[in-house]
């Protein structure tokens, strides 16, 4: 019958995990270097000799002390691998990341096992930890992240403003309508749109339009508040969506919004073109049976704005 292996004699193992593409560290019960593999010597710098006996922790003082610790002391005591992956730590020792195809990333990305070792007696009186470089796998996956979230980001924006479109903001609406049935949270909506805006387009033509639609998009994402939705509605129309805020909260914005507009010029060679809005403000402090209601009262509010001469806010009333 074969005798079971000691970890002095395990120098004839060496080649293997010499030859692998993966780190292997052996470590003793204080955590001292007793095994220091070729991955591990070019990544880190440091030769088996220099690494034998030392400290884990000195060597990479990077490493969280307590949570490396709390891993290790669960292998020893179950017996069982642990293992960690990069989504949940990115590294466990900072490697730089040498990959030509991945070198944009700062830093080696490392899936991490950690292995119990038994002596003779049963016992575990080392463990293994093995470091697998994944960085390939979580730069593309951290790509493949970045472009869904650009996908999202036009899904919801629209391209002339930058602000969020229709869809987006009527759907922002209908969850603050539930909420607001549900906890009777304050929510007021701001439509408004640019005034006389055919004649901008007809005198000057549709670039320039274009132009005082964009410049009244910065003025609006200038003045709301990150809680607010601000939207294209369509054309030269838009829409503010103000969750925990009332119509005489809205209103003062919407005055805000109407000022610093009235102030706006875009050049022209022609001369300066000079734009005005007309605002509508309502909220759900009424009766309502579906969000859409919301924004019939503040278009009426609109429509009220632009028969009364234009450039100008109406806070809806019921009559």
């Amino acid at each position: 019958m074969s005798r079971p292996i000691e970890l002095d004699e395990l120098h004839w193992l060496l080649a293997i995990t010499q030859s692998i593409d993966v780190g292997v560290v052996v470590l003793d019960s204080d955590y001292q270097v007793q095994v220091w593999n070729t991955f591990m010597e070019n990544r880190s710098g440091v030769q088996p000799k220099d690494a034998m006996g030392q400290a884990f922790f000195n060597l990479f003082p990077e490493i969280d002390r307590e949570w490396f610790r709390k891993k290790v002391s669960s292998v020893v005591t179950l017996g069982t691998p642990a293992f960690t992956i990069w989504e949940q730590r990115p590294y466990l020792v900072r490697f730089k990341n040498y990959q030509p195809i991945t070198g944009q990333e700062a830093f080696m990305y490392q899936n991490t096992t950690i292995l119990p070792l038994r002596s003779t007696n049963s016992e575990v009186t080392h463990i293994c930890v093995v470091i697998y470089d994944v960085t390939d796998v979580a730069t593309n996956r951290r790509q493949l992240q970045a472009s869904n979230l650009q996908l999202q980001k036009l899904s919801s924006t629209d391209r002339l403003t930058g602000l969020y479109n229709r869809g987006y903001w009527e759907e922002a609406l209908k969850l603050e309508y539930v909420r607001h049935g549900r906890y009777g949270h304050a929510t007021s909506l701001i439509m408004f749109d640019i005034d006389h805006f055919k004649r901008v387009n007809d005198t000057y033509g549709h670039q320039v339009g274009d132009q005082v639609i964009q410049r009244v998009a910065q003025v609006l994402r200038g003045l709301v508040r990150d809680a607010d939705i601000a939207g294209r509605y369509g054309g030269e129309e838009f829409a503010v969506l103000l969750p925990d805020t009332d119509k005489a909260g809205g209103g003062i914005l919407a005055e805000r919004l109407r000022l610093a507009v009235e102030a706006e010029v875009v050049e022209h060679e022609s001369g300066p073109i000079r734009f005005t809005i007309s605002l509508g403000v309502a909220d759900l402090g009424y009766p309502s049976n579906e969000y859409q209601q919301l924004i019939e009262w503040a278009d009426q509010a609109l429509y009220a704005s632009k028969r009364a001469g234009r450039n100008r806010v109406t806070v809806y009333e019921r009559p």
